[in-house]
């Protein structure tokens, strides 16, 4: 067994030097947290080194095992697919996947990271980036970066990774027509991150779609969710003697190409954070006359996507997004109100989703 070391995620320089031991199985696991967990185990299977909690798809977060091996592997293949070692910028939290693969790359290859104590701001993010030559963002944040007057530093940036949510077609296009070399990545903390950039696995990651289902395999798999057997079993599969991690994601394949479609489920991704519609809707419905009214999805120029509410009844939105943030947190905090006549229905008289959700994206 491993001791597993709890670290302030805002810590950064406690993070780096617990993943430098971690990594180098000289030291116990670490687990970057913001704030304090509750019931965490003190020891972890050996080959463990880091733990990332997730929001999860639920109101039960997950806690994600990972290797050193994975995360190396990981590593290697983000430094293959830049064309070499280099300086990061630090712009994400060390307790989400992304932030500490930045740490992780820089770590494996002998760079350095660029560090904002203070947290991410667009203007002194820019100013400070000094020599880094990566950086790894969500659509949000390069949606504030694009705006500013001055941002021909990030167009000295050799690689800008984009992750943790679909990015609008109207940033990237922004970003493009801007000289800013964008790449789109997918991966989850349960395949130590992005695997697959601008649709293309890296390393020996492979890709499948099963029954519209994306499944991924290689070397950056997850040992799985911590003392979670069961959620274990479900998300990792043995098939042809290869290990894959079923996805929550709909996709296809095109020419080897990744394309994601949507969810298995009803969770959106909004501004980083996973959302459950159903849980929107149910705070929703909660409110006075809102009992029938429907939560769907629809895209955001900026969070990529949010809920919407559509009713019959009209509310106020700031009345809406109080009711919603105040139990559900602000990422789930619905940006529109659409008032209909009639909630449109289904033969069977059920709320016709499909179609609620196609009048939301208008």
């Amino acid at each position: 067994m491993r001791r597993l070391r709890v670290v302030d995620s805002n810590d950064t320089v406690a993070v780096t030097h617990a993943l430098r031991e971690a990594l180098t199985n000289d030291g116990p696991a670490v687990f970057p947290y913001d704030g304090v967990p509750e019931d965490v185990p003190a020891e972890v299977e050996q080959r463990v080194a880091v733990v990332v909690q997730t929001s999860g798809s639920t109101s039960h977060p997950k806690r994600v095992a990972l290797g050193a091996d994975a995360l190396l592997a990981s590593a290697a293949a983000a430094e293959s697919a830049l064309g070499g070692p280099g300086d990061w910028a630090l712009a994400l939290p060390l307790h989400y996947i992304a932030g500490i693969n930045v740490v992780v790359r820089a770590l494996a290859s002998e760079s350095d990271v660029v560090v904002d104590e203070h947290g991410f701001d667009a203007a002194r993010f820019v100013a400070e980036l000094g020599s880094a030559r990566y950086t790894s963002l969500v659509p949000a944040q390069l949606a504030r970066l694009v705006d500013l007057d001055d941002i021909e530093p990030l167009r000295r940036l050799e690689r800008i990774l984009i992750g943790g949510q679909a990015m609008p077609t109207s940033l990237a296009a922004r970003a493009l027509e801007l000289g800013l070399n964008v790449t789109r990545t997918y991966g989850s903390s349960e395949t130590s991150g992005g695997c697959v950039w601008d649709g293309v696995p890296l390393g020996n990651t492979e890709v499948r779609i099963v029954e519209g289902r994306i499944e991924l395999s290689g070397s950056v798999l997850a040992v799985g969710y911590l003392d979670d057997p069961v959620r274990t079993a479900a998300a990792f599969v043995e098939h042809d003697g290869r290990r894959w991690y079923r996805t929550d994601d709909t996709g296809s394949i095109v020419d080897g190409v990744l394309s994601v479609t949507g969810r298995i489920d009803d969770v959106i991704v909004s501004g980083g954070v996973k959302v459950s519609l159903a849980e929107v809707e149910a705070a929703v419905r909660g409110m006075p006359g809102l009992a029938t009214a429907v939560v769907v999805a629809a895209p955001h120029p900026e969070w990529g996507e949010t809920p919407v509410v559509v009713t019959e009844v009209p509310v106020a939105l700031d009345d809406v997004r109080d009711a919603v943030g105040s139990t559900l947190g602000r990422a789930a905090a619905p940006s529109r109100v659409i008032v209909l006549a009639g909630i449109p229905t289904l033969a069977s008289g059920k709320p016709d989703r499909l179609g609620i959700a196609e009048i939301a994206r208008r």
